[in-house]
């Protein structure tokens, strides 16, 4: 069991036979990784660990990991896998329920895993919950946006059948910060092997066609957020278009997501004219085009030679 910082107390004991693991992917964390734990330390609910896998880091890493009480699993670096490493975890976590950190998201407030778990607790047909994401004090307008539209205040709760609704958007989840009950996981063989990116996504998409629902939790906060440059924004959208053509059944199930992109468009539009950002509007339009380029080319990953899909990917260790 992770001892809490004595200054606070659980304000709601879990309920009998209800445990949490957390479980916090590494690799050269050392920038994040203090700041995380000691939230983690401060979190209003009791923990029974803290599980940490680590790729291979050289950098102050698991020095600081000593300092907490942490159980440290080391991997290398060619190793890891978005959905087999954390399938890994999540089978030797001790958790009846598992929390996923990155190690770059940080608890907003002592309570976040705490509203985080409140729908897991209270809803024995949630297999999932994710939380919102805030964009860190040095994020870019484009960073800023990104989070506000794509993690609103408003929490809902969505199933199978809301995706003649919401569509693509049904299945939007991420393992940045994310609960789901252990057993529900594994009735779904937890997270995709080999998969590129996006194991959240087949994840949750499994959970839902199985008949359970999955959670969006507004006032569950960890600040998280990236300032991408060009070049990384086109590889991750050549990416996210790779993910769609690899797993086909989710664009069946769920239809294209090009709606989406259309509207976070014109939100992006508008917040920078809030913002009296008329300069950057510009920079917004190439920006976005570069996605689409990105997108297309990612959709038709199969007929590009495998090498230029490396260089256009985020993740070019994938491709080998």
């Amino acid at each position: 069991m992770v001892e809490p910082n004595p200054a606070t107390q659980a304000a709601t004991p879990l309920p009998p036979g209800e445990s949490v693991s957390v479980i916090i992917p590494t690799y050269f964390a050392e920038a994040w990784l203090e700041s995380l734990l000691k939230m983690l330390m401060l979190q209003t609910i009791p923990l029974a660990e803290i599980l940490v896998v680590d790729s291979g880091s050289t950098d102050r890493t698991r020095e600081i990991l000593q300092r907490y009480p942490t159980t440290l699993v080391e991997i290398e670096a060619a190793d890891f896998d978005h959905g087999g490493t954390r399938t890994m975890a999540a089978s030797r976590a001790s958790g009846s329920i598992l929390v996923f950190l990155t190690q770059d998201a940080i608890p907003a407030d002592e309570e976040a895993l705490e509203r985080l778990l409140g729908p897991l607790l209270a809803e024995p047909s949630l297999g999932a919950s994710y939380g919102r994401q805030l964009a860190n004090v040095d994020a870019s307008p484009f960073s800023e946006h990104l989070r506000l539209f794509n993690y609103p205040e408003e929490s809902w709760v969505r199933s199978w059948e809301d995706r003649a609704v919401h569509g693509f958007k049904t299945i939007f989840i991420s393992n940045s910060f994310a609960a789901y009950r252990k057993s529900r996981l594994a009735e779904v063989d937890y997270f995709p092997d080999n998969i590129l990116f996006g194991e959240d996504t087949c994840t949750v998409a499994a959970l839902l066609q199985r008949g359970y629902l999955v959670g969006y939790v507004g006032d569950a906060r960890v600040y998280h957020s990236h300032n991408y440059t060009l070049v990384q924004e086109f590889k991750r959208y050549f990416d996210i278009g790779a993910l769609h053509s690899l797993q086909p059944e989710l664009l069946a199930h769920f239809g294209q997501p090009t709606g989406a992109g259309k509207r976070f468009v014109r939100s992006e539009m508008v917040f920078l004219l809030n913002q009296g950002r008329y300069g950057l509007i510009p920079f917004s339009l190439l920006r976005n085009g570069l996605k689409y380029i990105a997108y297309f080319l990612g959709r038709r990953q199969a007929l590009l030679p495998r090498s230029l899909a490396r260089f256009f990917s985020m993740h070019h260790r994938w491709w080998k």
